[in-house]
């Protein structure tokens, strides 16, 4: 039986330019039928999303799942705060580190594991401050001219 690949809902692209991330999880996410059939259907939106922990669970908010195309009145609120499902270590971990100032816990992306499961890359990071964005946009244009300077050569 061949194995199943990733197949990506959506990615949080914003992340990578305003946190600098240390750790990363790999969390469940509780949804309704109709939620899970409408991200088959479309994809859903992690951009402006972020991930608190109350009362030892875990929850994503800012997630907007469009409602399902033939969900009628199963449909539920697109805006809705979800519940994500970590260990009990890997909560009260998060819970340790999230006290401390300036860390946040955000989705990276939303995908279907091997098993068709939605799951939800979290990342634990630190908000960077605007010039050390401005340091990697200019990393990233220099990396881009040695390429395209190795590539001049080679040819």
């Amino acid at each position: 039986m061949p194995k199943r690949e990733i197949k990506l809902i959506a990615k949080n692209r914003t992340a990578h330019h305003e946190y600098e991330f240390e750790e990363t999880y790999e969390a469940g996410v509780v949804l309704t039928g109709t939620e899970v059939k409408s991200i088959r259907e479309r994809s859903a939106q992690i951009t402006d999303s972020f991930c608190i922990v109350r009362d030892g669970e875990v929850w994503m908010l800012n997630v907007h799942i469009h409602p399902y195309s033939h969900g009628g009145v199963w449909n539920v609120d697109p805006d809705r705060r979800r519940k994500l499902l970590l260990h009990r270590r890997q909560i009260d971990t998060l819970e340790g580190k999230l006290r401390n100032k300036g860390l946040a816990l955000v989705p990276l992306k939303i995908y279907f594991d091997e098993h068709s499961r939605v799951k939800v890359q979290l990342g634990l990071g630190r908000g960077k401050k605007l010039y050390d964005k401005r340091a990697d946009l200019k990393k990233r244009q220099t990396d881009r001219d040695i390429q395209r300077a190795l590539k001049e050569r080679s040819r």
